[in-house]
This record gives C-alpha cells, sequence and structure tokens, in this order.
C-alpha cells in the first residue's frame, strides 16, 4: 500500500511541477484545472493508500489498480481542460474522462465490497 501511496505523490508533485511550467509559459492565462491537477492523486490516491496502510488493511490488488487508474484517468481529464481552457477553446468530448473514471472508481469499489479472494496486496 505504501508503494501505491508513494506513486500517487510523485505523481501529484510531478502534475503541480508540469502545471507551473505550463502556465509560466501561458502567456498569463490561467485555468483552474492545470493548478488544481496535483490535487487528485493526492486526496484520491495518496491518502486513502497511506491511511488503508497504516491501517494495515489489505485490498485486491484488481481493486486497488481500477482505483489508481480512474485517478489517473481523471488527473489527465483535468489536465487536458486545463491544456484546453489555455488555449482558449472547448472539445465535447472532455465528458469523456469523468464518466470513465467513475466507471473505473464504481468497478473497484464493486470489486472490494464483494471481497473476492483474488489478488491481495502486501
Amino acid at each position: 500500500m505504501l508503494k501505491y501511496a508513494l506513486r500517487h505523490v510523485i505523481a501529484a508533485a510531478f502534475f503541480a511541477l508540469f502545471g507551473a511550467v505550463y502556465e509560466h509559459f501561458s502567456h498569463g492565462v490561467y485555468s483552474a484545472y492545470m493548478i488544481y491537477a496535483f490535487a487528485l492523486p493526492l486526496v484520491l490516491g495518496a491518502l486513502p493508500c497511506g491511511l488503508l496502510a497504516m491501517l494495515q488493511k489489505k485490498i485486491p490488488l484488481l481493486s486497488l489498480r481500477l482505483w489508481s487508474y480512474a485517478v489517473a484517468v481523471l488527473t489527465a481529464g483535468c489536465v487536458w481542460k486545463g491544456v484546453l481552457d489555455i488555449y482558449g477553446t472547448t472539445n465535447r468530448l472532455i465528458v469523456i474522462y469523468p464518466i470513465v473514471s467513475a466507471t473505473l472508481a464504481l468497478a473497484s469499489i464493486i470489486l472490494l465490497l464483494t471481497r473476492k479472494k483474488w489478488f491481495y496486496s502486501a
């Protein structure tokens, strides 16, 4: 669990740095999606994984991975929405990111609640 928490912290640091650099070169145009994209892996990824590691809870590995994928898709969607906002355009396909992320998160939660004895994380 700590391995996954560390991965989410590294992702949060990367997106914080990426957002800062991207907006530095955006000629004074800012997007809240780009600024706060780092918070998603931090709050939705590192925090739950860290809490589960402290509680020493075993989670099915597939459920853990699906949750991590959901956080990654949502973060990518926020970054892409930030890029579109800074560029000054829109895209109707941006709604796909929250739908896919919610589907992955729901699959992760269903798998967790059914408690299948597939693969457990260490």
